[in-house]
């Protein structure tokens, strides 16, 4: 039996940035591997759905089969109860993994409640959602599972499950995550949704993401909202020039201002207005996030700026005529997230309550 992983190809081998190689593997080890450029990703799918990279060697495929077998249909039946009354849970969830995830590794640091400022209470996770959905998921599977499941994985799961929903793909989570011991909003990096592309690639990179992964995860900006305070600069005071984002088209720059009034006193309003008006209320996961950049109509500076960035910008034109491209690009994408700095073996534990470190 074959199984298929996408990694980087060796340095050494002719390719473009957007090119990977398919690695398959025999039970006795590497068979093959062959490159294929971003747009032959579409025709994997006589393998599995998506193909993702190797995980770290610590996490492993259906890492809870002899522990907790059924954990991911209990977080899937969660998910889906909770999705049928809220469809912005798949919005916050995507968001909720980033901000866990970038900061100091997928720990689930982000869920915390304990110190005086965990990260949750950091300037820049203003809006963040889904715990309730967390807590009421961790206590079904403490009930059926004590102690096994770690609240890193747990978010992972209902992370994949509910974007499944809303339209992404779905696409195996490795599991064997520990949850982090502290949670410190200092520790919050996370830059300004005004950055320039070349500083968004930098904080990715910084991540061990390439410019395929930013791309691509910037793509989850096609469903869910943004509050007024963070595109304010784009449509009145843009680089303190005293004018408009130049690069934001004219008519949706007056859309946004009516909904998005300058701010002229303390305790003024901060509404929010859809990330992209395409998907508004639907919350529907589609490509047409991408369409909307290369119209000018990105709600935020740095998804604009994906069109100054190179291959960015050639990302950004193949996944706007591409929706399967983008899909099976994103599941990659989320699952090189998903494992940034991951706590394995002896580090971290196995939460008890995803908002408090266990009492020792």
């Amino acid at each position: 039996m074959f199984k298929s992983s996408l990694v980087h190809v060796n340095s050494s081998m002719p390719h473009s940035s957007l090119t990977r190689c398919l690695v398959l593997y025999h039970k006795m080890g590497r068979v093959m591997c062959v490159a294929f450029p971003l747009l032959a990703l579409a025709l994997l799918g006589f393998m599995a759905e998506v193909a993702v990279a190797a995980p770290p060697a610590k996490l492993v495929w259906h890492y809870y089969n002899h522990t907790c077998h059924d954990v991911e249909d209990y977080v899937r039946h969660q998910v889906s109860l909770f999705y049928q009354n809220d469809k912005t849970i798949a919005a916050k969830l995507a968001r909720l993994v980033y901000s866990d995830c970038f900061v100091t590794g997928c720990d689930a640091s982000i869920l915390l409640d304990e110190g005086p400022n965990p990260e949750k209470k950091a300037k820049q996770n203003r809006g963040l959602g889904a715990f309730v959905l967390i807590d009421k998921i961790k206590a079904v599977v403490e009930a059926r599972c004590k102690g096994i499941v770690s609240c890193a994985d747990i978010l992972q799961f209902a992370a994949r499950d509910a974007l499944h929903l809303a339209g992404a793909p779905s696409y195996p989570v490795f599991g064997g995550r520990k949850d982090g011991l502290k949670s410190d909003a200092s520790s919050v990096d996370i830059p300004s949704p005004s950055i320039s592309w070349q500083e968004s690639l930098a904080y990715f990179n910084s991540r061990g993401l390439n410019v395929l992964d930013m791309t691509t995860l910037l793509g989850a900006h096609s469903l869910g909202k943004t509050h007024c305070s963070f595109i304010l600069d784009r449509l009145y005071n843009y680089n303190g020039s005293g004018k408009p984002d130049p690069s934001l088209n004219g008519t949706f720059l007056n859309t946004l201002r009516k909904s998005c009034p300058p701010k002229t006193k303390l305790g003024q309003r901060d509404p929010l207005v859809y990330l992209n008006p395409e998907s508004g209320s639907s919350y529907k996961f589609t490509n047409t996030y991408y369409q909307r950049v290369l119209s000018h109509e990105a709600v935020l500076g740095v998804d604009q700026q994906l069109l100054y960035g190179g291959d960015a910008e050639q990302i950004t034109e193949e996944f706007a005529v591409g929706f399967e491209d983008f899909r099976r690009a994103f599941a990659e994408a989320m699952h090189n997230m998903g494992n940034i700095k991951v706590l394995t073996g002896n580090q971290g534990e196995i939460r008890q309550n995803c908002r408090f470190t266990n009492k020792k």
